[in-house]
């Protein structure tokens, strides 16, 4: 597996140049997304494999490429062509945010991946993206994660004025996928008094086992998997940002006592509540 950035890894987001990371990477045109949203913008004409299809991006396009998909790039070094990796966690703030997270924007039954027209150019993409977020990187981490949400959520609108909304022939791909990012929306709106699998299987009016099957297809991972992982980065997130006490943050993010919630980040996260506070401090 190739490797990420430190930021991507801490914060979930990143934002660098594709022929930085082949070199990071030994020279490897081989890439994989793993468990986080891409977009390509492409000031000059590239040439990509995903999922062993290969696409001519013209440049002046955004690529928009979704969780767990292989990636040969061919043409890229010497070239200024930004990539943008961030996590669902990093993204996904509001129910409006899983909407268009869970798009055909990033999922998209008929293509590996979305192409939209991308005004910016090498120049735009290094004083506008680079060298601003850099500055507000500098001045404070919260500003900064606010202004690289703000600089995706404009890339994916734009995008969204592309997504040709006709009906399609029924597809299996595109039923487990539409199911999945359902599967997201109602977990963004319910995390906090919902924890099973089976209430989310019971809103979708399937099956436990049939959820699980579509969000393994869709982001390699089972439902539960992914409602832990939601739940951990909301815990990890009120205990590190919020002056709320321990009690207060568990009875916030809806479990039942102080004790299920020191139980439940201790387990997930590898120390107790007050030990990542402190930390944190």
């Amino acid at each position: 597996m190739y490797q990420i950035t430190n930021q991507l890894r801490k914060i979930g987001f990143s934002i660098n140049l594709i022929s930085n990371i082949i070199k990071r990477n030994n020279y490897k045109q081989e890439l994989n997304t793993q468990e986080y949203f891409c977009i390509l913008l492409t000031a000059q004409d590239l040439t990509i494999k995903v999922s062993n299809i290969e696409y001519k991006i013209a440049g002046g396009n955004a690529v928009f490429i979704g969780p767990q998909k292989d990636l040969i790039i061919n043409d890229a070094i010497g070239k200024e062509i930004y990539a943008i990796g961030f996590s669902a966690e990093f993204y996904d703030k509001s129910s409006k945010d899983s909407l268009f997270l869970n798009s055909p924007v990033f999922f998209n039954c008929h293509s590996e991946i979305f192409t939209a027209p991308y005004f910016g150019n090498n120049k735009y993409n290094q004083i506008i993206l680079v060298e601003r977020l850099l500055k507000f990187q500098d001045k404070d981490e919260s500003l900064y994660i606010s202004a690289a949400h703000n600089a995706i959520e404009g890339l994916i609108l734009d995008a969204y004025l592309h997504v040709e909304n006709q009906p399609t022939e029924k597809d299996e791909r595109l039923e487990y996928v539409s199911y999945a990012n359902r599967f997201r929306i109602l977990l963004q709106r319910d995390f906090k008094t919902a924890k099973k699998v089976s209430h989310y299987a019971d809103a979708l009016k399937i099956t436990v086992r049939r959820l699980t099957e579509m969000t393994e297809y869709a982001y390699g991972k089972s439902a539960k998997q992914l409602i832990i992982e939601k739940v951990k980065f909301e815990c990890e997130k009120a205990i590190k940002f919020s002056n709320l006490t321990m009690s207060e943050i568990a009875f916030d993010l809806g479990f039942s006592d102080e004790g299920n919630f020191t139980n439940f980040v201790k387990k997930h996260c590898g120390k107790k509540p007050s030990e990542m506070r402190e930390i944190s401090a």
